[in-house]
C-alpha cells in the first residue's frame, strides 16, 4: 500500500517514538508524583494505613464497575444497537479488512441513533470490543472517509488506551477522595498531626489535595490528548490513503456538527473523552472540504483552552497527519 510505506519514512517512525515516550512519561509522572505526594502527607498526619487502603479500594472498585457496566449505560444514553450482517454491508467489509491488518479480532459493530456524526471505540469483559457510529456521521461523511474514522476507533482498541485512562483516571480521584476525607474527619475532630495539632491541619491539607486533584485531572486531559494523536496514526498506517481521508473527515464532522444546535448537541456530552471529535469542537463553515482543511491548519490553538480539552485542537490534529502524506 503506498501511503503506508510513504508512512514508515524515518520522521515518522521518530514521532511516533516520540509519542510513545510522551504517554510513558505522562503515567510515570502521574503515578509517581502521586505517590510520594500522598505518601508523604498522610505518613506526616499519622493517617492510618487501613484507611489509606479503605478509600483506595473503594476508589478502585468503583471505576472497575464502572468498566464493567459502563457499555450497557453508552448503550442506553446514545441508542446503540448492534448492526445487523444485511445494513451497512462496505462498513462490516471495512471493519473486518481494518481489523485484519491491525492483527485485531473484529469488534461488534454498532449504531448510535443519534444525529451528530460521532464515533467511539468501547467495551469490557463482559460485552467485548465494540465500535459505535452515529447515524449521524453515515449520513454526512463519504464511505472512504467513515474507513478513516474506523481506523482511528480500532487504534484505541490496539493500544488499549481506554483501559490506560481509567487507570490513570484513579489517581485524582483518589486523591479527591483522601482529601475530601481529611477535610471531613477535620470538621469533626478526627484530623490529627503527630504532634497532636488538632483537625485543623486536616482541614487545610484536604483542601490543598482536593485543589491538586483538579491540576491532576490536567494530565489526564494531556494523557487523552495523547491518545487520540496515537489513534490518528493507525489510521494513518492501516487505512489507504488513511491520513487525508481521516483530516476530511474530522472537518466534515465539525462543520456538521456546526449546524446542530447547541442544545441538542449538549445531549451527548456525558461521554466526549471518547468521541473521535469534541461535539463542542465545531466550524461554521461551507464550500471545498480542502480549502477548509488549509484553514484550519493555520488556526493558532489558545493554550489556556487546550488545557481543558480533552482532544487536540483541530489545527493541530491535522498538522500532525500530514506527516503521513507525500505529494
Amino acid at each position: 500500500m503506498a501511503e503506508v510505506s510513504r508512512a514508515s519514512s524515518q520522521g515518522v517512525r521518530l514521532s511516533l517514538l516520540k509519542l510513545r515516550l510522551s504517554m510513558i512519561g505522562v503515567w510515570a509522572l502521574i503515578t509517581g508524583l502521586a505517590t510520594l505526594i500522598l505518601m508523604a502527607i498522610l505518613l506526616y498526619l499519622g493517617f492510618p494505613i487501613i484507611g489509606i487502603y479503605g478509600i483506595l479500594g473503594f476508589v478502585v472498585a468503583i471505576h472497575f464497575f464502572q468498566w464493567l457496566i459502563g457499555p450497557y449505560i453508552v448503550n442506553a444514553i446514545y441508542r446503540v444497537r448492534e448492526l445487523k450482517p444485511g445494513e451497512y454491508p462496505w462498513l462490516h467489509e471495512a471493519v473486518e479488512r481494518i481489523s485484519a491488518r491491525s492483527g485485531l479480532k473484529p469488534p461488534k459493530i454498532m449504531i448510535a441513533e443519534i444525529d451528530i456524526p460521532n464515533a467511539f471505540a468501547y467495551g469490557s469483559p463482559l460485552t467485548g470490543n465494540m465500535v459505535a457510529v452515529t447515524r449521524g456521521l453515515l449520513r454526512s461523511l463519504e464511505p472512504e472517509e467513515v474507513e478513516a474514522v474506523i481506523g482511528h476507533e480500532l487504534g484505541h482498541l490496539k493500544h488499549r488506551d481506554m483501559v490506560v485512562m481509567m487507570m490513570i483516571s484513579l489517581i485524582p480521584a483518589l486523591i479527591y477522595y483522601i482529601g475530601y476525607t481529611l477535610y471531613v474527619s477535620g470538621w469533626l475532630g478526627g484530623g490529627r498531626n503527630r504532634e497532636g495539632g488538632g483537625g485543623g491541619l486536616a482541614i487545610l491539607i484536604g483542601i490543598l489535595l482536593i485543589a491538586l486533584s483538579f491540576i491532576f485531572n490536567l494530565f489526564v486531559y494531556y494523557m487523552s490528548r495523547l491518545r487520540e494523536y496515537y489513534a490518528d496514526s493507525h489510521a494513518a498506517l492501516n487505512v489507504e490513503n488513511g491520513a487525508k481521508r481521516l483530516q476530511r473527515g474530522l472537518v466534515r464532522i465539525m462543520a456538521v456538527s456546526g449546524r446542530i444546535p447547541r442544545s441538542i448537541r449538549s445531549k451527548h456530552d456525558q461521554l466526549k473523552m471518547f468521541f473521535i471529535s469534541d461535539p463542542d469542537m465545531t466550524i461554521k463553515a461551507y464550500g471545498d472540504i480542502d480549502t477548509l482543511i488549509e484553514e484550519i491548519k493555520r488556526e493558532k490553538p489558545s493554550l489556556i483552552l487546550e488545557l481543558f480539552s480533552t482532544h487536540p485542537h483541530p489545527a493541530k490534529r491535522l498538522r500532525f497527519l500530514d506527516q503521513f502524506i507525500t505529494a
